[in-house]
């Protein structure tokens, strides 16, 4: 045998090797993964010897409340940021997260007039604008934007688990589970986020809960059309009776028919809704960027009295333009 088929030879066994070993591996790696995905967080909290009332206080989120005197639109604008915290899992109350931004957002103004005016550019109401406007761009509007995506990515995946967990309590319940049983099963079986939000419930009902309160403050952390058309349907057969396997069977139906319709619609606006994404983060990133990149560029300018007039009406048609866009492509199913 010449060598050169022996080196071809050899080549191809290493060659062979190589895709063997990597595929081992990455077929070990998914496998571990999946059986990771399985178990959500509450269960792995608990099967690591965490006390179930450590593991209820660290898991549950506070339910939105208005502020106690407080105007209507302040108490709803909080109600919605503890909204937007609790999908995107984030512990801190909505004041902490607030007074976080605020500091930040002060830290990093005063920051900016320290350095303009150790480099020689004069302190005007042009500068402390321009200071002001970076430090709520850096410390507020940036951290809101990726809250608001991580916020928005589990809400979705709450939203297509929901009729996977309805169908699992359907089925509990006609195997002869209450329900409080029946809602345990969910704990068990179901992925993140919907299994940890259910083990909450059922946390909160063996501590002595109400049944539809437990499910109520659910439904309130989420803020979701399809979990208070849930929280209703089992109030409304706990006082009057009924099947209710039949009534949620034909809730999660309603409830698949509406998400095909809402895809199709997100399908159809998926053109207006990236343009507005781009349109609303483009400017903001643009700005901070240029402003780490050539400071210069802005403070050289920020000393001309016109600039505050001009720096004002640009934030006012940016706001504009936001709203706008925001109010078309923002469809209701």
């Amino acid at each position: 045998m010449s060598d050169t088929v022996l080196r071809f030879m050899t080549m191809l066994a290493l060659f062979a090797l190589v895709v063997l070993v990597a595929q081992f591996a990455v077929g070990t790696f998914v496998e571990r993964q999946s059986k990771s995905r399985a178990v959500n967080r509450r269960l792995q909290m608990i099967e690591a010897g965490v006390d179930r009332e450590v593991v209820t206080s660290a898991l549950r989120k506070e339910v939105p409340r208005g502020l106690a005197g407080a105007p209507p639109w302040l108490s709803e604008l909080l109600k919605s940021v503890r909204r937007t915290l609790n999908a995107a899992n984030v512990q801190a109350s909505e004041l902490q997260v607030i007074a976080y931004m605020t500091v930040g957002a002060v830290t990093i103004a005063f920051l900016i007039l320290v350095g303009a005016g150790l480099s020689g550019f004069p302190i005007t109401a042009g500068v402390a604008q321009l200071a002001a406007a970076l430090g709520i761009t850096v410390a507020f509007l940036i951290p809101w934007m990726v809250l608001s995506r991580m916020a928005d990515a589990r809400r979705r995946r709450m939203e297509s688990q929901f009729p996977i967990a309805l169908d699992i309590f359907v089925r509990g319940l006609r195997s002869g589970h209450p329900i409080p049983s029946a809602l345990h099963l969910l704990t068990e079986e179901m992925e993140d986020p919907i299994g940890t939000e259910f083990g909450i419930v059922s946390d909160e009902i063996a501590f002595g809960l109400d049944l539809r309160e437990a499910l109520a403050r659910m439904a309130e952390r989420w803020g979701l059309p399809d979990m208070h058309m849930f929280v209703v349907s089992v109030s409304v057969q706990m006082e009057t009776g009924g099947n209710l396997a039949e009534i949620l069977e034909n809730l999660s139906r309603v409830i698949r028919d509406r998400a095909s319709m809402f895809m199709k619609v997100r399908a159809l606006s998926s053109e207006g809704r990236m343009t507005a994404i781009i349109l609303t983060a483009l400017p903001i990133l643009a700005f901070v960027g240029l402003f780490l990149t050539n400071p210069g560029f802005y403070l050289d300018v920020a000393t001309d009295p016109i600039f505050t007039i001009g720096f004002v009406g640009l934030v006012l048609l940016y706001l504009i333009g936001f709203i706008s866009i925001r109010r078309m492509v923002d469809l209701k199913v």
